[in-house]
Order: structure tokens, then C-alpha cells, then sequence
């Protein structure tokens, strides 16, 4: 442990002083200790899993559930007549209102992730309160299925160290997507058919809503298309890397860490 804790001191006194040359004389200028931080804390940015680090024809779809279930049931129809299984992040105030849904998407093989309680803008929340929206849902979720919640997927993407740091210490994986669908701005079927099928690829996390207008016919193609393309689609859980992994900085890939061979001389 105190080596690693040299190394990374090391690390960081390396960064200040490149920060340091390259600001040169204005180093000392009024602002620096900002833009010191700045630096900083974009070293020690923690990113959710966007994506997985995968040579193996096979991705996830899931679809986040806040407000309205119009479309859910016909959803459900049609993943069960490509045998396709899927995520799906459910918040509190959906579970609540549609409780029946709930049980539907669990009977049906589906896995149910943490969308939060209220979908708030967790980022500008404290822990607590963070910790509370994301209890809340899975206990209302176990109650209404007798399955334990594990992922989490912020409101509107946004997070921060806080939230992820936050989310794990209540044992979630923090999760993304890499591929957005666009289907809640209405865009029309052709063109989140031909978004999601441009960029897709193996390890891919897509994102869709239960509720957007054209998803339902949209959905059918797409996975028509991958499915003839030779992937495999799979819940977010069976996607994600097991045992040893990082989260590749810039990018949110989840890689398997490598192991090293000892230098014998």
C-alpha cells in the first residue's frame, strides 16, 4: 500500500509540475490554485460504465421508465416475440403508479435497474439524499418483484464523483449507454432506426425510453437487423465484465484488467 501511495504522490507531482511549465510566468497569476484544481479533479473524474471491452457479438438494449406506460405492454410483446431480454431502469414515481407493469416486466424475464425515486438531478444532491432516492425505488421494486436492484442509471445522464461514489457504496454499478437512440425527441422511426443501427457495436449499451411515440415501431426492425447481423442481446448484467476491471478514463469502456508478468530478472 505505500508504494502504490508513492507512486500515485509521484503521479500527481509530475502533473502539477507539467501544469506549472506549461503556464510558465503566469503560473503565479491570480487564478492558478483554480486551474490547479480544475486539473486535478479532471485526473480524478470517476465515469459510469458507458460500454464493455468485448471481442464477442453481443449488447445490451435497455429503456428508462419516468412517466407513462402507454406503450410498455406492446414493448413487452415484441421482445418476447424476438426472445429478446432487456433492462429495464424503472424511478420511484413510475413504480408507484404502475405497480402491475412493474410485476409484468419482471415476469417476463426482464432485468429492472434503479432510475431513482423522483428523478432529481442527483449531481446537485447531497449523499443522503441520493442514498434515499436510490433505497426508496429498490425497496419498492423488491417488494413488488423480490428482486434486488444492482444498476443504477442517473436521471438525465448527469453525474459526479458524489453520485457514483454514492451508488457504489450501496454495492450498484453505475451505468450509461454509448448508443442513444434519440426516441424521446420524436424523431420518427426512420431516423432512430438508422441511428441505432449506424452505431452499434459489440459491448454497445443502447438507450431507449418506454414511453417514446415511435420505439414501438422502430424496435422490431432494429432488433430484426441485429439479430440477422449476428449479435447476441442481452440484459445490461450479462453484458458487464465479471471479477477484475477498470473503467477506461475519457471513454467509460468497462476493460478486464490485464495481469502483468513478474520480471524474473
Amino acid at each position: 500500500m505505500r508504494v502504490i501511495f508513492l507512486q500515485r504522490f509521484f503521479l500527481l507531482g509530475v502533473l502539477v509540475a507539467a501544469v506549472l511549465l506549461s503556464l510558465g510566468g503566469a503560473a503565479f497569476s491570480a487564478g492558478f490554485p483554480e486551474k490547479i484544481i480544475g486539473v486535478l479533479a479532471a485526473i480524478d473524474r470517476q465515469l459510469p460504465i458507458y460500454a464493455v471491452d468485448t471481442s464477442e457479438k453481443k449488447l445490451a438494449i435497455s429503456f428508462d421508465a419516468a412517466w407513462g406506460a402507454d406503450h410498455t405492454e406492446r414493448l413487452l410483446e415484441i421482445l418476447k416475440e424476438y426472445n429478446v431480454e432487456t433492462t429495464f431502469f424503472l424511478t420511484g414515481i413510475w413504480v408507484r403508479k404502475y405497480p402491475e407493469m412493474v410485476k409484468k416486466i419482471a415476469a417476463a424475464g426482464h432485468e429492472i435497474g434503479n432510475h431513482s425515486s423522483t428523478h432529481p438531478h442527483c449531481a446537485a444532491l447531497s449523499p443522503k439524499e441520493i442514498e434515499k432516492e436510490i433505497r426508496e425505488t429498490e425497496e419498492m421494486i423488491y417488494n413488488l418483484t423480490g428482486k434486488r436492484t444492482r444498476l443504477f442509471r442517473p436521471p438525465f445522464g448527469e453525474y459526479n464523483n458524489k453520485v457514483i461514489e454514492t451508488a457504489e457504496g450501496l454495492g450498484y454499478q453505475v451505468i450509461q449507454w454509448s448508443v442513444d437512440s434519440l426516441d424521446w425527441q420524436d424523431i420518427g422511426k426512420e431516423e432512430i432506426i438508422d441511428r441505432v443501427l449506424e452505431k452499434v457495436h459489440p459491448g454497445a449499451i443502447v438507450l431507449f425510453h418506454n414511453n417514446a411515440k415511435y420505439t414501438p415501431e422502430a424496435l422490431p426492425v432494429i432488433l430484426k437487423n441485429l439479430q440477422e447481423q449476428g449479435y447476441k442481446i442481452v440484459p445490461i448484467s450479462d453484458l458487464l465484465l465479471k471479477g477484475d476491471y477498470y473503467i477506461e478514463k475519457n471513454t467509460g469502456i468497462q476493460k478486464k484488467k490485464q495481469n502483468r508478468k513478474k520480471n524474473s530478472s
